[in-house]
């Protein structure tokens, strides 16, 4: 596998998870890894791929720049391209396991990439998407008119991340909540955790949170 590519945990369990990352986020991984431990023991394999931008890699589409000068570009169907034709193969190969179940994870818009993924392959049985950007331009009406294919998704948010000044941003809040009642209304087991603090607070602890939550709805190996 790449050096994009980093196997953490137990390689041969069968609950998976595949999380884009950049280098901030690698920065947390041993505390991610040690919190869902604690909360869910180490029954997981943690299969991390580092993405080469972040504003073009994770997005479905081309957007205008909401924050700074860099706007958003539509590289998110060949990052899903390379995870389902390279990465999960590769990973395969070395790793085999009988029904192993693939889930997606993400944090901001790692996160929103989390979603897409759910809507647009079935591959992963769910997702988790802390934090996610579901403030961006047309996600609403995405959400809303296609259909869900992974079975559970699990959202999070900071109870201050919709305090801010960005009119696009400060939507994000009530557009969490509408992404909960969409997938809900499909059939989707879906819930919404609140937590404490802006967009910058306890990534580990919230990304943690949504992979224990994943673990404890799934039957035992």
């Amino acid at each position: 596998m790449t050096d994009r590519i980093r196997v953490l945990g137990d390689p041969k369990s069968k609950n998976t998870f595949v999380q884009m990352v950049d280098d901030h986020d690698l920065e947390y991984m041993d505390k991610l890894m040690a919190e869902l431990e604690q909360q869910a023991g180490s029954d997981w394999c943690l299969v991390t791929v580092k993405v080469k931008n972040w504003n073009q890699d994770l997005t479905p589409w081309e957007a205008p720049p909401v924050f700074g000068n860099e706007g958003f570009g539509d590289g998110a169907e060949e990052t899903l391209q390379f995870l389902l034709e390279e990465v999960i193969p590769e990973f395969e190969k070395e790793n085999p396991a009988e029904d192993r179940r693939y889930y997606i994870a993400g944090y901001s818009l790692a996160g929103l990439f989390a979603l897409w993924a759910g809507y647009s392959c079935d591959v992963f049985t769910s997702v988790v998407a802390a934090s996610p950007s579901v403030w961006y331009p047309g996600w609403n009406d995405f959400a809303k008119s296609h259909e869900f294919r992974a079975g559970r998704a699990y959202l999070s948010l900071g109870d201050k991340e919709s305090r801010t000044r960005n009119q696009v941003m400060a939507k994000v809040g009530e557009n969490i909540e509408r992404q909960q009642r969409v997938l809900c209304e499909k059939g989707v087991d879906c819930v919404l955790e609140w937590n404490q603090g802006n967009h910058f607070r306890d990534p580990d602890k919230r990304t943690a949170r949504g992979m224990a939550w994943m673990l404890e709805g799934e039957p035992s190996n």
